[in-house]
């Protein structure tokens, strides 16, 4: 009865009417309702064949407000109708929202009937909590892969993006941290994706159990900028809201790069400069509103773990939207090409990655570990070129010759198949019982009885 009486009140007691003034491109020009109206506005248009389409103001010029479809603008004409409809978007979350699939609209796209809605509206754009009144990160998040719970860990409330390029498998780890993650709830954000991909992730990666405590919102690269833009809102608005309820979420989103370009395509439609790389102002200006909303909520409720893919294009790691993103994240999980063509799935450099909770959330002996295999990679990785070609030669340097002794069963470590699950515990104890076994066990030893003296 409240959230009927809540809809109830906001029905409009009166009609605002516009007219369509000019279609260009997948801009839409209105006149008559400018006083009425502002940035964010929404209307519907209708069309020639008596179709409803919903559009959205993204600008002024003059007196003609400009507007983006959230559907295809075939039937729109000059003279058609443009209805006011809503002020500012929002959305009525429930927890019956859990284990259903929806579109950017909130709308249910899995076949299995309406969704319960709650009596409360959550803004679609929401801000981000007062940094004064947000809580710190928490203890670590169990994610089930080995090489992120060792080399790269995550607590409970930090934002990670995960860089790679086309092809290499970020899709791939997503839906293994989607299925293994220790979270109360997971909500996914699919913007952009290949229509073909969206039932296999939601049956295969995820599974029947991992459905049941999530929410899955999709947006496929065929449809509209503002589709594919709204996707990203819809999914921190959904986790936003749980939150709120005291859960522990676990945000996944496929890609915040889809996005970016879904605001590029926006703001070049309402007349913005394009500056670096084609993109427009305003894509550096969303990012950050975006991403914020993501982490340690304010004292008494829940936090939100955030999880972004990034494509990267051309495997340049320092383009505008990965270079813009890496520096508003709490770390970066970078996966590389030249891995995942030799074999090796997750295809994650773990020299290069960093979480910048690290080693603080660690304790010494788990420090210690991480610290001294990474010295063995890097030594590898420093003479790898060398040791293929047969240039070095055994003995003439004692760290490398280590790192020669080490590396195949690193390298098979830090590999994973996507139905494994390895747990924090299992992931320290693993990576011990390989560096004890050889030349390291003696420098852990040593550093260990630092530390235990220092203590």
């Amino acid at each position: 009865m409240h959230s009927l009486i809540k809809e109830i009140d906001r029905i409009h007691t009166e009609r605002r009417y516009g007219r369509v003034t000019g279609v260009r491109g997948l801009l839409v020009e209105l006149a008559g309702i400018g006083q009425y109206i502002s940035v964010g506005s929404r209307l519907e248009v209708e069309t020639r064949d008596r179709r409803r389409v919903p559009i959205e103001i993204i600008g002024f010029r003059h007196q003609t407000a400009l507007a983006m479809p959230f559907d295809a603008v075939e039937g729109i004409g000059v003279g058609c109708k443009a209805m006011v409809t809503q002020s500012e978007p929002v959305i009525f979350p429930s927890n019956g929202w859990l284990g259903r699939v929806v579109n950017a609209l909130g709308e249910p796209i899995d076949g299995k009937g309406p969704i319960r809605h709650g009596p409360t509206p959550k803004l679609l754009r929401g801000t981000p909590p007062p940094a004064h009144s947000r809580q710190r990160v928490g203890e670590k998040i169990d994610l089930g892969v080995r090489a992120l719970n060792t080399f790269i860990s995550c607590c409970r409330g930090q934002r990670m993006g995960i860089f790679s390029g086309s092809g290499v498998g970020k899709s791939v780890l997503l839906s293994m941290i989607a299925r293994h993650a220790a979270s109360d709830i997971s909500v996914i954000g699919l913007i952009g994706e290949r229509g073909r991909e969206v039932q296999e992730f939601i049956e295969d990666d995820l599974g029947a159990d991992g459905l049941a405590r999530s929410v899955v919102v999709v947006a496929t690269s065929d449809e509209s900028a503002l589709m594919r833009r709204q996707a990203a809102y819809m999914t921190m608005t959904l986790a936003e809201y749980f939150r709120d309820d005291g859960a522990d979420v676990m945000c996944l989103m496929d890609s915040v790069t889809r996005f970016a370009m879904a605001q590029r395509e926006i703001g070049l439609a309402g007349g913005e400069p394009p500056t670096s790389k084609g993109y427009t102002p305003t894509v550096f200006t969303e990012l950050p509103k975006l991403l914020e909303r993501a982490g340690p909520g304010p004292q008494g409720s829940g936090n939100i773990s955030g999880l972004f893919t990034v494509l990267v294009e051309g495997d340049d790691h320092n383009e505008p939207v990965a270079d813009a993103v890496r520096g508003i994240l709490d770390g970066h999980i970078v996966m590389e090409r030249a891995i995942a063509e030799r074999g090796r799935y997750p295809a994650i450099n773990v020299l290069k990655s960093i979480s910048r909770t690290m080693p603080r959330c660690n304790s010494d002996t788990q420090n210690i570990l991480v610290r001294e295999a990474k010295r063995l990679l890097s030594t590898y990785s420093d003479m790898e070129e060398m040791i293929r070609l047969g240039a070095y030669r055994v003995g003439s340097n004692p760290e490398v010759d280590a790192a020669i002794q080490y590396n195949p069963a690193l390298e098979e470590y830090l590999g994973q198949w996507k139905d494994d699950n390895t747990s924090l515990e299992e992931g320290y104890d693993q990576l011990q019982a390989i560096l004890e076994s050889g030349p390291a066990a003696q420098v852990i030893s040593d550093y260990l009885a630092e530390v235990a003296e220092q203590a």
